[in-house]
């Protein structure tokens, strides 16, 4: 609050400020209700900017994404959310978290919108994309190493998708992901917790008093921690990021969980865990709503390709989600 953005900060220069976590940073949501059930979390930790858009306050809301902070606001809301590629729209002018991992993003009801807000930001493939039809495309079916934690919800969200996308003439496949992926999450917390710490030494140094807990222990532990460890799960999960790429790229876009499923009761933000990998990839993800779990609460599913693939994805989130809103409520 209070510092001014300058013409050199294209995001931050259009935001007008909606709730979140404490500096996107915790767990523990702000307070902000979920619209459509108002005893839930909306998530987090761009919580202000899922409820805003879900509840028609607002066209579009800008957010980021560290681990799951939009991805997974938007499938508890039922709104569209895009996580482009890593450092494909400047992230200048935000706080940040963790350099390695946050990634400006996007929210809003139509995937028109998120096309029409990336164009502004200029978002830019190296190739023109192109209409693929359905009857032409193949989708990849990833459940990822912790498919056991997922709840019913996501689960029957994942099954329905299957069979509305192969009556569309679509071909879908299973796909297991190789063991070298089975770490991965564990390799983003470790990156995400030394990054936090020095983002947030300053914080702890001079306001130990005005940040939480969880801020002030990860800095804290930061500074006592093993660099080496570090430095070992930044060279992992780079070294997986080409291969994640290159299994991306033999399908029209993959399918997998947004959450672990709908909306839980209370403020915390509920589990990350099914963004965190894609997130520490850097590759773009998109949030299509459309199903529906517990108590009629939303349930979306996350669209994925290759990094900078972006106006790609986009362009096959608007042919899937239009199916899917047709379609993902049908039983």
């Amino acid at each position: 609050m209070g510092h001014r953005s300058t013409p050199t900060m294209p995001p931050s220069a259009m935001q007008r400020k909606t709730t979140t976590t404490e500096f996107t940073a915790t767990f523990e949501g702000p307070g902000t209700r979920n619209p459509r059930d108002t005893s839930r979390t909306p998530g987090g930790s761009s919580s202000g900017s899922a409820a805003a858009v879900a509840d028609m306050q607002v066209p579009v809301a800008l957010c980021t994404q560290t681990v799951g902070s939009t991805i997974r606001p938007a499938s508890f809301t039922g709104v569209y959310a895009f996580k482009p590629t890593w450092n494909a729209i400047s992230p200048e002018g935000q706080k940040m978290s963790s350099l390695t991992l946050d990634t400006f993003a996007v929210m809003a009801r139509s995937i028109a919108d998120l096309q029409q807000v990336s164009k502004v930001l200029g978002l830019r493939d190296d190739e023109p994309p192109r209409q693929i039809p359905l009857n032409e495309a193949t989708f990849a079916f990833v459940k990822s190493p912790i498919w056991p934690s997922a709840g019913p919800g996501t689960v029957a969200a994942l099954q329905r998708a299957a069979k509305i996308l192969t009556n569309a003439g679509a071909h879908v496949v299973e796909v297991t992901l190789p063991s070298e992926f089975d770490d991965i999450l564990s390799l983003q917390n470790e990156i995400l917790e030394a990054e936090i710490g020095v983002a947030f030494h300053r914080e702890y140094s001079t306001s130990r008093d005005q940040i939480g807990d969880y801020l002030a222990s990860i800095a804290q532990t930061a500074h006592t921690g093993s660099k080496k460890a570090y430095v070992r799960a930044l060279d992992k999960v780079a070294a997986l990021r080409p291969k994640m790429d290159e299994i991306a790229d033999r399908y029209t876009a993959i399918v997998t969980p947004s959450a672990i499923d709908v909306a839980p009761k209370g403020t915390g933000t509920g589990s990350s865990d099914f963004n965190a990998m894609w997130t520490a990839l850097h590759m773009p993800v998109i949030n299509v709503p459309g199903f529906k779990g517990e108590d009629d609460m939303p349930v979306g599913l996350s669209l994925v390709t290759s990094r900078f693939r972006d106006e790609h994805l986009l362009q096959v989130a608007r042919q899937v989600g239009g199916l899917f809103a047709a379609k993902g409520g049908d039983i």
